[in-house]
């Protein structure tokens, strides 16, 4: 992920030195859907090489508000109908400082079928979800979505508070059905901090300090991985669907700065 966002010519380093990130293109409302579709596909080749990513109505769809009511807490919901074909997803913000806001690897544990969290916007963009199918084909949808200032939104609070409680980590289940999936909720307490985050005291740029890997599990089988990046908002919230066996589940978060947590849950007995 990092070498494809500098291959972009995106400074994170930067952010991690106190700095705001700087875009290689300055998008915004007035661009056409030319130059969207320009920078999708540097976008899409920087990250994915020249493997070739099919347009689709059916494996992956996307649930975007339309216009967000807060640009730092963007709701998204992908939609996985055929979730037994679906390997891993890409979520990318196309006009956003760093595009690719995150990777989900699905173990065997996992139903894929919806997956919903929240992230930021920066500016009026295009979004992806890019799927990888089991037999190694690429598969995007698109939404547009117009927020601004997602990135840069303060935390309404000071550093030290946001970090209070950093790898806090609560879960909750949908009740369990016989021999059917299970939806729970994750909730993380982590600022998330972009690096484009003035500090109101100091005046000087918040270094970025986000969750970069997170893996959620059921005892040896991986449910999910994902690869994050600056783009998922503080406190994450990632909601998923599981295949119970029984046994609890295992989450493992680190961040870009070394800090590491974890945590274990006990799902719900299935009921008649």
């Amino acid at each position: 992920m990092r070498s494809a966002l500098l291959a972009l010519g995106l400074t994170l380093s930067a952010a991690t030195l106190a700095g705001p990130l700087s875009p290689a293109h300055a998008a915004g409302a007035s661009d056409t859907d030319q130059e969207r579709t320009a920078r999708w596909q540097e976008i899409a080749k920087s990250i994915f090489g020249d493997r070739q990513i099919e347009k689709t109505d059916t494996l992956v769809k996307i649930d975007a508000p339309a216009r967000a009511l807060d640009a730092a807490l963007v709701p998204i919901t992908l939609t996985m109908p055929e979730p037994g074909r679906i390997k891993a997803v890409s979520l990318v913000i196309d006009d956003n400082p760093a595009p690719y806001a995150a990777k989900f690897e699905f173990g065997p544990a996992a139903d894929p079928s919806e997956l919903k969290l929240r992230v930021r916007v920066n500016n009026y963009t295009d979004m992806h979800a890019v799927v990888e199918t089991a037999d190694g084909k690429l598969y995007e949808a698109k939404q547009f979505v117009k927020a601004s200032g997602g990135c840069s939104a303060p935390m309404g609070m000071s550093d030290e508070e946001a970090m209070r409680g950093m790898g806090d980590m609560r879960m909750k289940f949908a009740e369990a059905q016989p021999g059917k999936p299970v939806e729970a909720t994750l909730m993380i307490r982590h600022p998330n901090f972009s690096g484009m985050q003035m500090n109101q005291v100091t005046r000087d740029y918040t270094p970025a300090r986000y969750i970069d890997k997170l893996t959620v599990s059921e005892g040896d089988r991986k449910i999910f991985t994902m690869t994050g990046d600056i783009s998922i908002s503080s406190n994450p919230v990632i909601n998923f669907g599981f295949k119970p066996d029984g046994k609890p589940l295992q989450v493992a978060a680190s961040d870009n700065q070394g800090g590491r947590w974890t945590h274990s849950f006990t799902p719900p007995s299935p009921t008649n």
